[in-house]
């Protein structure tokens, strides 16, 4: 995978470009330099709430479309949940009064499927002036309203072309596409790793991204190999600006669990905490239990890696397997 570049501090990071000759109280004192500026968010975290409103709830039904949905010829509202969130779809299901779901054979994934022209229409009225791509936009037009059976309901649908980002939106289209991630980058002339945070978007095109990267700041890239793009948020200061969206903005997937995790691990860096080795061991722990950790590296290596890079190498060559990168 192409990284983003770190035009922002990451913790733990020196400031100096050179640490050559650096004792570690220096390099602690750099690395706590760097953490001063990281402003503070709450230590509590709030009740999860669902959308309350059928207005929030249609802006959070327009990003699950957006992200993971389809409208099809056969004038049907498909959308695609894991199975570890398939209490999602039923609450979907139970909240508009239309749909069934049904298990995908062999696939860890099941559809809501809504074909009835009443709940069609419930769903196309909820997220009217909310999608916000032009590819799920036209399939409504084309697959839906444009069909004989809904051409005469005289429905005016627009998508929504303005930047504001204060609903359930980017909830839903997270729920769908995004990731949190926490990053623990060990390199042999420093006394202690780097801890970078990063909540990631993938998506074909750029054109979303770049809406999202004006409300959090961060960065995009792109992969040649697979031809996409992915927004990045890099800097503490954007994980701060995404940390304020969810705690007003719930994710309703499983995804909110690993969000906490990912906030928790931020309080650890405000006060500092990851400059000593139990914080940094909670913040390892943190980031073993999100769902992006590489399943072949046993948990007894984790750690050990995460912290020594010097005794996890010689371990991972002994094991002769995954190849000793130190950017985890």
């Amino acid at each position: 995978m192409k990284k983003l570049k770190q035009r922002n501090l990451s913790a733990g990071k020196p400031f100096s470009s050179s640490s050559k000759g650096s004792t570690s109280e220096t390099l602690r004192n750099e690395i706590v330099s760097k953490t001063e500026n990281i402003k503070a968010i709450s230590v509590h975290n709030s009740k999860h709430l669902r959308p309350l409103s059928d207005n929030q709830f249609g802006f959070y039904l327009a990003g699950l479309i957006d992200g993971d949905g389809h409208f099809s010829s056969k004038q049907q509202l498909i959308i695609v949940f894991s199975s570890s969130d398939v209490s999602l779809a039923y609450y979907i299901k139970e909240r508009l009064g239309y749909g069934k779901i049904r298990r995908i054979k062999d696939k860890n994934a099941y559809l809501l499927i809504i074909s009835n022209k009443d709940g069609l229409l419930k769903v196309i009225n909820l997220i009217n002036r909310k999608l916000r791509t032009l590819n799920k936009y036209n399939q409504v037009i084309n697959n839906i309203l444009n069909h004989s059976l809904y051409n005469k309901e005289n429905i005016v649908f627009n998508m929504n072309l303005n930047n504001d980002f204060n609903n359930h939106w980017i909830a839903g289209f997270s729920d769908a596409d995004a990731s949190f991630q926490i990053k623990v980058v060990n390199k042999i002339n420093r006394s202690k790793p780097e801890i970078r945070l990063n909540f990631q978007i993938d998506q074909k095109n750029n054109d979303i991204l770049l809406l999202i990267k004006d409300f959090f700041g961060g960065n995009i890239g792109y992969r040649k190999s697979q031809d996409t793009y992915y927004y990045g948020s890099t800097s503490f200061g954007s994980a701060r600006k995404v940390i304020n969206y969810f705690d007003e903005y719930h994710l309703q997937s499983n995804k909110h669990i690993n969000y906490l995790k990912w906030r928790k691990a931020y309080i650890l860096i405000q006060d500092k905490n990851h400059l000593n080795d139990q914080g940094i061991k909670q913040i390892i722990e943190l980031k073993i239990t999100m769902n992006s950790f590489s399943p072949c590296l046993p948990p007894s290596l984790r750690i050990s890696t995460l912290l020594s890079p010097a005794k996890g190498r010689r371990e991972l060559l002994r094991k002769g397997g995954w190849e000793a990168g130190f950017t985890i």
